[in-house]
């Protein structure tokens, strides 16, 4: 069976830490980023020295090109594709009342337009049996201001997988959201006074922030096969955010 994984914006922060576990977990993977060569190949050499197997492509998956070229490079190194993860995001926060539309139109075609793009070929790749896994937000659910292109971008990626899921069907192709809390990344830190976090930090019950590997943890079960029975669901991995 293909053991091919796919992991968009692998580069750093929860997209690395999936990319570590689904290497461990037996996968060959397929380190995508947008940005710096340097940390997809710091995540290669992490699951490499791990025993695991991984090269990085590198692509904007805002662009339909490199979308396409993404598969067919993963395709290439390691054989049909098994699992599917768009982790690849932006959160630049502002008021709506800014009317900041040049940023908006950023978020939007990263992480909605870029998730439909990857979406679309990961249905038209993956393996029947496989398993398609989008990141949305628990933030979603809170309505924070100056969060309003990123909850409207996430939103919208929850809707494309419930769709997805059930045009999939006949083919035994889970496609699911895992939508975070707060996580100690560089995304959700930048910008953020100390103040700040501890106020993100006690919002839960179990008042921390979570770990990339909180979320990598999840994304794990959803690509095994302990995960097979959850189909067009979002998992909020929060602590009890929301």
């Amino acid at each position: 069976m293909a053991n091919t994984a796919i992991v968009t914006g692998a580069s750093r922060g929860i997209g690395r830490s999936i990319a570590r576990r689904l290497a461990s977990d037996g996968l060959s993977v397929v380190v995508n980023n947008a940005g710096s060569v340097k940390d997809a190949e710091e995540t290669v050499s992490e699951i490499k020295s791990a025993g695991g197997h991984a090269v990085a492509v590198a692509g904007d998956i805002s662009q339909a090109n490199d979308v396409t070229e993404l598969f067919a490079k993963a395709a290439q190194a390691f054989g049909p594709i098994q699992v599917v993860v768009n982790s690849a995001g932006i959160m630049p926060l502002a008021p709506i009342a800014k009317s900041d539309i040049g940023s908006f139109d950023k978020v939007i075609a990263i992480n909605l337009h870029g998730a439909f793009l990857v979406l679309a070929q990961a249905a038209q790749h993956v393996i029947d049996g496989g398993r398609i896994i989008a990141l949305s937000s628990s933030v979603i659910a809170k309505s924070f201001p100056t969060y309003g292109a990123y909850i409207a971008s996430k939103a919208g990626v929850e809707g494309l997988v419930h769709v997805l899921a059930n045009e999939l069907r006949g083919r035994n192709i889970t496609v699911n959201a895992v939508a975070p809390g707060p996580v100690a990344t560089d995304l959700f830190l930048k910008g953020k006074t100390q103040t700040q976090i501890e106020e993100f930090r006690k919002l839960n019950p179990l008042e921390r922030l979570g770990q990339p590997d909180d979320i990598a943890n999840v994304v794990s079960f959803l690509a095994g096969p302990d995960g097979g029975w959850i189909n067009g669901q979002v998992l909020r991995a929060n602590g009890g955010f929301a």
